[in-house]
Formats: structure tokens, C-alpha cells, sequence
């Protein structure tokens, strides 16, 4: 018995030759996976100098098609194509995958609308230019190359948008084709490059906007407190004006727009989600226009130049606690972001990560250290500097009291949003408030429903 135990525990199976087949491809795949890992990994944050094309769809995928086709065979500048997909239920996903890696894409949870699945792809961007675009849009000869000719002719020019058939406001021109078949005739003829066709302008709908990765770098996303669309493309270019950015039409360029699809899909509820937008827009900002032409005026003593550079945190306030992605909070005073450690429980304001880079690394606080500063924020002691408490002019605006300046808060919600209405109120008379010097104004943050 004790022998033949031995002779079993001899015995070993010889691999068949389709095994050791098998075994060397599965060795070969995980080599690969691994290499093809650490080499992605190593390039995650590598840019190409090219034009990321970020397209937003819900259902519509003919159109989705059409739109795909039409930049690949149109666009002869490096570009890669993103498609942010809100849970569609059309065959747009199917479509998607059978595009076999011509096209990134990410397929959304929910509908999160117009802004959420721009954002997402602004994320996902490679590009050191963007372009946001609609997809019931055709793309057409030289569409892309005439529109960054005129971006790149002016470091101030911050958003561009090509003409079309269809659109509100001053891009929309007349046409003469009737038949889809002759427009790519007529782009063709219009999109000679021309500066002297480019015109600045006010408003720049959201169909297709051309922009540097340095402007979003600068200001961030879309606002996602605008329900799947409309006014989300107006709320940005107000923002990006606010930089001193010019927004200008690019009239060589021509784009053919069948005109909002997907907006369009909702039927009854169209009017009521634009009315609701609308709402949102007036709350946050009542008369931006106002802000812009005091800043062009140079009412504030600001050079744009040093509002580009800033960004939009230059419009948000002091003596604040802020977080991004992660549980880190910061504290921001005197232009840089200070990390808690060890945590914070009281207001804090979520940002877009991007924005938060924006200020620079300050020294750490401590949980205490930064309790003590924020009470000191909600109690007025006689003779102390007027810094992080609110005042209230006869215009009736609140006024944020920030290194012996008055900025002035553009609206209601701005206030809510910073959570300035707890802050102490700083009793000065109308002759004191108005004998000091005004900071830039405060815009509230962006909503964002994501983690961004």
C-alpha cells in the first residue's frame, strides 16, 4: 500500500498542446493588459494639440449618425469625437458601440441634461481646444479650420460659433438651398476663410461653441441648475464675458442645424422646463449686462488681463470653506487655499474641482484654527478690520466687506450660496459705506448634480 501511495503521488499530467496554447494566450492577454494599463495611466493627463468635439445627445440617433459622419468626413484638423449620452433608449448606445473606438463616449446613469453631459465630456476632453456641439448638426468644408483661425487671432477672443440656417439670434442667415443634398455646395462657397466676416457680438447660442481649454480651465462648467436645456449657454457667456472675453461670430464658417431635437422631444413639458430656466437665470443673475459694461468700464480699477488670469474665483469671496471631489475642505483667504486637518463640520460650498486648482496652496490649518477664524467672521468687535462681515447700501444691496473693500453681491441667491447672510452686520453708516473702495462683485457658484 505504502508503495503504490508513493508511485500515485509521482504521477503528473502532461499539458495537451491546446492547453499550453491556451495558457500562453491567457499569459499574453494579462502582459498586454498590464502594459496597456500602465501606459494608460502614464498618458491620463496628456493633452494633443487638437480640438476635442464634445457632443450631448438624448435619443435622436439618425441624427447622432448623420452628425458623426459628417465630422469625419469634414474635419481634417487632429480632433477626437466624445458623445455623453443620457440614458438613452433609441439604439443609441448599440450605435455607439459599433462605432468600434472612432468615437469616446459615456453613457449616463439618468438624463442629466444639456450641461451635465457637456460637463462630463469637458472631463473626458484631450484637447487643448473644444467645441461644444449639438447633435442634430452637419458639419461641413472647412467648418472646423476657419473657426480656429479666428480663435487663435485674438487671445481675447474667448468663445467662437460659426453661422447657420437656424438659430435664434444673429448667427441664423438665409439660405438657398431647399434640399439637404445642395447644402454642402453652399458651405463650400461661404467657407472661405475671410477675417473681415467676423463680428463680435453679444450672444452666442450653445450649438456649436469653439473655445481654448485654458478659458474652462479658467471658468468651468456649465451650470447643471438649468434643467436638461435652454439658458445654460447664455448663463456661460455671460460668465465668459465677465473675464473680459469677446464672444464672435465666425461667418465663414457655415454649419447646417435642423434645430433643438432633443429640447424639442419634450413636448409639453418644453415650455415649462424653459420657464423654469428662465426663473433660475433671472434669480441668479437679475441684469448681467449691467456687471459686464461696470467691468468694461473699468469701474472696478481691474484690467481684464488680470481677470483672465484669475479665472471666475476671482468673483467669489474670502473667509469661505470649500471642497471638490473629495472629503478635503480648504479654507480661502488672501488668494490661496488653506487644507483643514482634521476635518470640518460647519458651512462648507461644493466646487468643480477645476476652479478650486485655481488658487494656490496655502499653509495648513487645523480644525480649531479654522473654527477660530470663521466665528471671528460672525461677530463685530469695536475698531476691527472691516473684513468678513456684510453691510447694507440704500441701493439695497448687501455688500460683502472683504481688506477694507466693499464687493457688492449681485443677487439674492448669490448671497445664499456663499452663506453671507449669517455673517455679522457690520453697522456702517451710508457716508462710510460709500467712502469705500468697491471690489469686484459676487457671483453665486454653479450647481452641479455630478462629481466634478
Amino acid at each position: 500500500m505504502r508503495r503504490k501511495s508513493r508511485n500515485i503521488r509521482r504521477l503528473k499530467l502532461v499539458p495537451t498542446q491546446e492547453g499550453r496554447r491556451l495558457d500562453s494566450y491567457k499569459a499574453g492577454l494579462q502582459a498586454g493588459y498590464n502594459q496597456g494599463l500602465q501606459a494608460g495611466q502614464s498618458s491620463y493627463h496628456a493633452l494633443f494639440e487638437g480640438t476635442s468635439i464634445i457632443i450631448p445627445s438624448y435619443n435622436q440617433v439618425d441624427y447622432l449618425r448623420a452628425c458623426i459622419d459628417s465630422i469625419m468626413d469634414n474635419t481634417e484638423q487632429p480632433h477626437e469625437i466624445i458623445v455623453v449620452d443620457n440614458a438613452s433608449t433609441d439604439g443609441t448606445v448599440d450605435y455607439l458601440e459599433q462605432l468600434d473606438g472612432q468615437v469616446r463616449y459615456r453613457v449616463l446613469s439618468e438624463n442629466y441634461g444639456f450641461s451635465g453631459a457637456v460637463n462630463m465630456g469637458l472631463m473626458m476632453a484631450k484637447g487643448t481646444t473644444m467645441v461644444v456641439l449639438n447633435n442634430d448638426t452637419l458639419l461641413t468644408d472647412n467648418w472646423l479650420g476657419n473657426m480656429l483661425i479666428c480663435l487663435h487671432s485674438d487671445p481675447t477672443i474667448g468663445l467662437v460659433g460659426p453661422v447657420t440656417n437656424y438659430i435664434s439670434g444673429d448667427q441664423q442667415i438665409q439660405v438657398p438651398y431647399v434640399s439637404i443634398e445642395d447644402m454642402p455646395e453652399f458651405a463650400r462657397l461661404n467657407n472661405i476663410s475671410d477675417p473681415k466676416r467676423w463680428e463680435r457680438t453679444d450672444r452666442l447660442p450653445g450649438f456649436c461653441l469653439l473655445f481654448r481649454r485654458e478659458l474652462w480651465e479658467k471658468i468651468g462648467f456649465l451650470d447643471e441648475g438649468f434643467e436638461y436645456g435652454n439658458y445654460e449657454d447664455d448663463d456661460y457667456n455671460i460668465r465668459v464675458r465677465l473675464l473680459g472675453y469677446s464672444l464672435v461670430i465666425a461667418r465663414d464658417s457655415f454649419i447646417h442645424h435642423f434645430g433643438s431635437v432633443s429640447i424639442k422631444a419634450l413636448g409639453d413639458q418644453l415650455e415649462e422646463v424653459t420657464t423654469r430656466n428662465m426663473v433660475y437665470y433671472m434669480t441668479k443673475w437679475n441684469n448681467p449686462y449691467a456687471w459686464i459694461h461696470q467691468l468694461r468700464a473699468g469701474e472696478h480699477g481691474k484690467p481684464s488681463s488680470s481677470l483672465m488670469t484669475k479665472g471666475e474665483t476671482a468673483f467669489y469671496p474670502e473667509g469661505i470653506v470649500v471642497k471638490g471631489i473629495g472629503p478635503q475642505a480648504y479654507w480661502i483667504e488672501n488668494g490661496v487655499k488653506r487644507p483643514i486637518e482634521g476635518g470640518w463640520s460647519g458651512p462648507i460650498v461644493r466646487l468643480p474641482q477645476i476652479l478650486i486648482r485655481n488658487w494656490p496652496m496655502g499653509g495648513p490649518l487645523s480644525t480649531l484654527e479654522a473654527e477660530v477664524k470663521w466665528q471671528t467672521l460672525h461677530y463685530v468687535h469695536h475698531g476691527a478690520p472691516l473684513h468678513g462681515q456684510i453691510a447694507s447700501g440704500l441701493d439695497g444691496f448687501l455688500y460683502y466687506l472683504e481688506h477694507g473693500m466693499k464687493r457688492k453681491v449681485i443677487t439674492e441667491a448669490a448671497a445664499a450660496a456663499w452663506n453671507l447672510k449669517a455673517r455679522a452686520k457690520y453697522p456702517l453708516t451710508v457716508e462710510q459705506l460709500e467712502a469705500l473702495p468697491e471690489g469686484l462683485p459676487l457671483i453665486p457658484p454653479v450647481k452641479l448634480r455630478q462629481a466634478l
